[in-house]
């Protein structure tokens, strides 16, 4: 079923000109994500504030796009991250990027990410050497602080060494983090005061 709008000035895209940007409503608050012809540009996990907030940080991010009414396409795409955030397995994969503006070490990093299942995580260390850089676990990190596509790419499924959560720029940081990872399942890291089992 198809995200509803949520704005009641949303309009229909320009014919011919298939761009522009949307909210939609998740279990963990309301996403933006914003399209250009057949590719994802952006995804905006749900700011602290609300609504309102995101709204507003899409409107900076994407200056150029209007919001409006999703493409059926881009609506499938949003449906999926809408399943996925209420636990549904769904590696997103087939999703496609726009990966033009995307520095080429980030495109591999986001590409590798989207190669972790839903449930599964990896360290900063693992990615950094699973790309052949074993010294590069702070620029992985980077990297994935600058992923437009979260959950699409899904950065909240990489953590620091020993268990320790590493950060998050979505709203509510970690604990953000946490709760994708605890509506997925990810057990992994039993380190993880949140996911240790309790006797």
């Amino acid at each position: 079923m198809p995200p509803e709008p949520h704005d009641a000035d949303t309009t229909a895209c320009t014919p011919g000109e298939a761009r522009g940007y949307a909210l939609f409503a998740t279990a963990v608050g309301h996403c933006g994500m914003a399209w250009q012809g057949a590719l994802l540009v952006g995804v905006q996990l749900p700011e602290d504030a609300g609504e309102a907030q995101t709204r507003a940080r899409m409107q900076r991010r994407f200056p150029h796009l209007a919001e409006c009414a999703m493409p059926p396409q881009v609506a499938a795409w949003a449906s999926r991250v809408v399943a996925l955030l209420a636990g549904v397995h769904d590696d997103l994969c087939d999703v496609p990027l726009a990966l033009e503006a995307v520095p080429p070490f980030n495109a591999r990093v986001y590409a590798l990410a989207r190669r972790i299942p839903p449930g599964k995580t990896m360290t900063y260390g693992e990615m950094a050497a699973a790309l052949g850089e074993p010294g590069a676990a702070r620029a992985v990190g980077q990297a994935l602080g600058h992923n437009p596509f979260a959950p699409v790419v899904p950065c909240h499924r990489i953590l620091a060494a020993q268990g320790k959560t590493g950060g998050f720029s979505a709203g509510g940081g970690a604990a953000t983090k946490m709760r994708m990872l605890d509506i997925e399942g990810a057990f992994a890291h039993e380190t993880l005061a949140l996911f240790a089992p309790r006797d």
